[in-house]
């Protein structure tokens, strides 16, 4: 894949806005959970990973816990591809009890540990028969900033990004643990589930960039498939090209 920009819907960068903006400063919990929080169809997931990698960014991550809702806008995905992608956990269709989740279908969690014990999420895609998943790398706080304060209260940084801008601190920041591993967020009432984005934030640049942390990869590094929405402050790292 080349170095792309590729516009979704108008290229505009919408205007950061407070959290109380994304919902409606006068709207109900529960309108904001039935209105707001809108589960994408299972046909969503249905779709090659590199596509998928592109739109999950604007996407919700819905956590629905015991002390409130935390919904976080997907700004940072990474596509990986079985079993030819040499920078996949499952190259060459390596099923172990680790990377077994690359073999349900699309829509399911897949959960796997870095440094320190921490764990990162990604979304299943396509079918049960094509281990591939997309890696969330960084997300944007919409809803839930108080707990997701808690969540990080150890992080002595003041700055908001600090909390959510990398794969590791996405999860702690809001809760989501090495259980979901093999989740399906497919279907009603689940507590962990991709939603649409909200109206005012459909709007932005998609930038394709090569993918981090990966230089055992070979031929596989130079591969376009770290996706970003552009100019966003809280993406991780650098891009690469």
């Amino acid at each position: 894949m080349q170095k792309q920009k590729r516009p979704q819907e108008d290229i505009e960068q919408p205007k950061q806005k407070s959290i109380s903006d994304f919902f409606g400063k006068k709207a109900s919990a529960k309108k904001a959970d039935d209105d707001q929080l809108k589960q994408v169809p299972d046909s969503f997931y249905e779709k090659d990973v590199v596509t998928l990698a592109q739109d999950l960014l604007g996407k919700l991550i819905v956590h629905k816990t015991k002390d409130g809702i935390i919904a976080c806008r997907i700004v940072e995905t990474e596509a990986y591809k079985a079993p030819e992608d040499k920078a996949c956990h499952a190259y060459k269709n390596k099923k172990t009890e680790k990377t077994s989740s690359f073999w349900l279908p699309g829509g399911h969690v897949y959960m796997f540990t870095i440094y320190n014990n921490t764990w990162c999420f990604n979304v299943v895609a396509a079918t049960a028969e094509e281990p591939e998943a997309v890696l969330v790398r960084a997300v944007e706080p919409i809803k839930g900033l108080h707990l997701i304060h808690r969540n990080r209260s150890s992080l002595k940084s003041n700055k908001t990004e600090d909390l959510v801008n990398g794969p590791g601190k996405l999860t702690l920041a809001m809760g989501i643990t090495k259980e979901r591993n093999g989740f399906d967020m497919r279907g009603e009432g689940k507590d962990l589930f991709i939603a649409e984005s909200p109206e005012n934030l459909k709007k932005f640049e998609i930038i394709a960039s090569k993918r981090i942390n990966i230089d055992y990869a070979e031929e596989w590094i130079d591969k376009y498939w770290r996706f970003t929405i552009k100019d966003n402050k809280f993406v991780s790292v650098p891009l690469q090209f």
